[in-house]
């Protein structure tokens, strides 16, 4: 790649690691920067997800103070998180690409929308009272099949479960939320260095980037509001979202 390249990569990894661990969004970010070099679709997805591995270390490690109390479940959604990240990535690898590129762009648009009414959801979600447990565990099933799959949004989804389902802070949930989508993100890795089309060169930029946006998030979780950042990037991924369907339908 041109030095260039490695310069824009990093740039995009600091800001998809670190709108990862506030919004859940890290793919909005970091997936089109890798088309812009000129990636194919499907390269970029998997590059993308093994090089977001370092952004989820560096969330869950910025995320220790909110984990307090919570291995209990994060073992038993672990669990599911795992299993979700196996089909999901099985399911990338044997899926046409044609038919990837053109299934991205609804991705990406749902993705946008989703943190657009996640502001409601958060405010919702303060009184509510858990629900019962195979709810919270086949909706994370749900979700990390799709993480594995592609995983835009897939952090926005999985936080708003938890709000819904254990009546616990946005700070707490995020924390566990990073915990899952980095689960969910290293099986799947597993599977696309093995089998898939990952351009090594272009992981060592996004995920050194990754990581250190990774691990900012959750001080910026913990002391900022995050409303105008979810719009900006809700708009960004719509715009996104409408150019690729343009190219793959024409």
């Amino acid at each position: 790649m041109p030095p260039l390249d490695y310069l824009w990569l990093l740039f995009a990894g600091l800001g998809g690691g670190l709108t990862g661990s506030v919004a859940g969004l890290a793919s909005l970010v970091s997936y089109p920067a890798l088309l812009a070099i000129g990636m194919g679709p499907v390269s970029a997805n998997v590059t993308n997800t093994v090089a977001l591995v370092f952004s989820s270390v560096g969330a869950v490690s910025g995320s220790r103070p909110e984990l307090t109390g919570q291995r209990s479940r994060a073992r038993r959604l672990g669990l599911f998180a795992f299993a979700g990240g196996v089909a999901g990535s099985a399911l990338l690898l044997l899926t046409p690409s044609g038919d990837f590129a053109r299934i991205v762009p609804f991705f990406i648009g749902g993705a946008s929308l989703a943190i657009l009414v996640r502001s409601r959801a958060e405010r919702n979600a303060t009184p509510a009272l858990p629900r019962p447990g195979w709810r919270l565990n086949a909706a994370v099933l749900a979700v990390t099949i799709y993480g594995g799959y592609f995983g835009a949004a897939a952090g926005v989804a999985l936080l708003v479960i938890l709000l819904f389902t254990t009546a616990e802070t946005l700070a707490r949930a995020n924390a566990m939320k990073n915990v899952l989508v980095g689960l969910t993100n290293a099986v799947a890795a597993i599977g696309f260095a093995a089998f898939g089309p990952v351009h090594w060169l272009a992981v060592l930029p996004l995920g050194a980037g990754s990581l250190i946006g990774g691990r900012l998030g959750p001080n910026v979780v913990r002391r900022a509001p995050t409303g105008l950042l979810r719009i900006l990037i809700a708009c960004g991924g719509l715009a996104l979202a409408v150019h690729l369907g343009l190219n793959a339908f024409r």
